[in-house]
């Protein structure tokens, strides 16, 4: 059995001295202060005295290795334990291949598929735990965060269309009514653009379901109840008043 080693540093090959010394204060702040977590950079040992880890580049792997806490281009923090594997240097060095092949540097992603989520993925073949949470929670935050970003513009570019095209029946359906009526009281064809009493209680109907329907996703106060009552009974009204001889 092989002990496995992960080596975390700090992310300072920004380029910038002062947002690399951000960076230290944050991990700073977050990590040693409230444990929460950070910007880092890991890789894992085993097997022999170098690291290896995943970065970005054009062509080819994004799979390296480099001596042990030895990488320039961070700041090197900490190493944790992370267990013992069964794996046989044979198959480590299967399971090392295996990656370089299907981690090309082109796929790299911040986020979503970065060094912290390869040491995961190599920890998981070697039958080890893995990474501590707080190494990459910055990252999975910004995953999810943005995941719900793009899935609540979705729907909500969804419901627009669909109260769009239900706004679109529901107008043709009235036009509908309002071109077709016909005079119920002399027999003769109505004229256009004009509505007998019976039809005129027909739309004031029609008008309070469009209302209604689009108004289904607001919760009605006890103030809004007491008008529709009022309208309600407005309405009858109308209808009993229009229907005297």
């Amino acid at each position: 059995m092989a002990e496995v080693v992960v080596h975390i540093y700090d992310v300072t090959n920004t380029g910038s001295d002062k947002t690399n010394n951000t960076i230290l204060q944050i991990n700073r702040i977050f990590k040693d202060g409230i444990g929460l977590g950070g910007i880092f950079h890991s890789a894992i040992q085993v097997y022999g005295n170098d690291e290896w880890s995943y970065g970005y580049c054009e062509q080819g792997t994004g799979v390296f290795r480099c001596p042990s806490s030895k990488n320039p281009m961070y700041t090197y923090r900490e190493k944790i334990v992370l267990g013992r594997t069964d794996c046989t240097i044979f198959m480590v060095n299967q399971i090392f291949r295996e990656l370089t092949r299907e981690w090309p540097g082109h796929t790299y992603d911040l986020l979503s598929r970065n060094c912290n989520h390869f040491c995961d993925v190599l920890c998981d073949r070697l039958g080890v735990p893995k990474l501590p949470g707080w190494v990459n929670r910055f990252a999975q935050a910004g995953d999810t965060a943005l995941e719900v970003a793009e899935t609540t513009a979705m729907r909500l570019k969804q419901a627009k269309t669909e109260l769009l095209s239900a706004s679109k029946v529901a107008y043709r359906f009235l036009s509908n009514v309002t071109s077709s009526v016909t005079n119920s009281t002399n027999g003769s064809p109505q004229q256009p653009g004009t509505v007998n009493n019976s039809d005129n209680g027909n739309l004031r109907m029609q008008g309070t379901w469009l209302k209604g329907m689009l108004n289904t996703s607001k919760p009605s106060t006890s103030t809004e109840i007491e008008n529709k009552d009022e309208d309600a009974n407005h309405d009858s009204e109308v209808l009993q008043f229009q229907h005297q001889p």
